[in-house]
């Protein structure tokens, strides 16, 4: 498939934003994360589908199921762009009406087998808007949240220690205000509760210069997989139960509830005429609801409401 790269004519505009520079890194972040998988679960079957989109670019697919860790994994590349934004993207934005658009970035979502391994999600992507005879309307978003079932308070320190680490270089407020931000956005405002302990997430990132912002973007990818790879790999064998395996199952309807409701990424893919197989491969494979439930005062599971999905500074003292 063919992508146009820095479609408008003015020179400087063209050197101000790289296009093919953030593509090639997407996709490499790509097969860098998909290798990663296969080499730690081992037995999962792949699918791998390159799609093209009607209204303009496509992407590649990449989903693992059915694995030894693994219940379903999915890794996916986008370039999608059009003559006109969907209404997801242009909403209190008069800056970018009317005009057309590029959008890229991967976008994973990972489900473990085992109730003690977390789930988790993982996104960076660049838009640009773009009109003739005027400048590129830009920007980096992304970030990465870990949703346990069972919560351990080592795992949450490591995620949030590496978050900070890679926002770091670029500012000292950056880890705060991103895992603010985080915590606002990956929120059930219908069930009052977050949807897991958070991480960072940014969107409208465009500071400085092309440059220090795309370099942000790839800090923020590179430190997904030390973040997530040693609290899978601590967690994927630990002994569970039925019980577990339930609770699981009914804390994923939580994380299908937000994604189909809350979802910008979500809403985007959809109104733009994406590919629907790629957009909600998020969703898990197996899930459950059940009327009014609620967990045994002092078990495990009232544990992850009492103590996990509460706002925690979790890298104080």
């Amino acid at each position: 498939m063919v992508f146009p790269v820095n479609s408008y004519d003015n020179v400087a505009m063209q050197n101000s934003i790289d296009i093919n520079a953030v593509s090639s890194y997407l996709t490499g972040l790509q097969d860098r994360i998909s290798n990663a998988i296969q080499q730690l679960d081992g037995s999962a079957a792949l699918t791998e589908d390159s799609w093209e989109r009607e209204g303009g670019g496509g992407g590649k697919s990449r989903v693992f199921t059915n694995g030894s860790v693994f219940e379903q994994a999915g890794v996916n590349f986008s370039h999608v762009f059009g003559n006109a934004l969907p209404a997801s993207a242009s909403a209190g934005r008069e800056d970018i009406a009317g005009r057309g658009f590029q959008a890229m970035g991967v976008s994973l979502v990972f489900h473990p087998h085992n109730p003690f391994a977390p789930t988790t999600h993982c996104n960076v992507r660049f838009f640009v808007a773009e009109k003739e005879g005027a400048e590129p309307v830009w920007w980096f978003g992304g970030g990465f949240d870990l949703t346990p079932y069972y919560g351990n308070r080592e795992d949450c320190i490591h995620w949030h220690q590496t978050a900070k680490d890679a926002c770091r270089p670029f500012g000292e407020d950056h880890y705060q205000k991103f895992k603010t931000w985080c915590d606002d956005y990956f929120y059930l405002k219908h069930r009052n509760e977050p949807r897991g302990v958070g991480g960072i997430f940014f969107d409208d990132y465009k500071e400085q210069n092309f440059e220090h912002s795309f370099a942000f973007m790839q800090s923020v990818g590179d430190a997904f997989l030390p973040a997530y790879l040693p609290i899978i790999e601590q967690r994927k064998d630990t002994p569970y139960t039925d019980e577990h395996r339930q609770f699981q199952l009914y804390r994923r309807g939580r994380y299908v509830e937000f994604n189909l409701v809350f979802d910008r990424g979500t809403l985007f893919g959809l109104q733009s005429g994406g590919r629907t197989e790629s957009i909600l491969m998020s969703l898990p494979p197996m899930v459950r609801w059940e009327y009014n439930w609620s967990p045994e005062p002092g078990s495990a599971e009232a544990e992850l409401y009492d103590y996990y999905l509460q706002s925690r500074d979790w890298l104080a003292g």
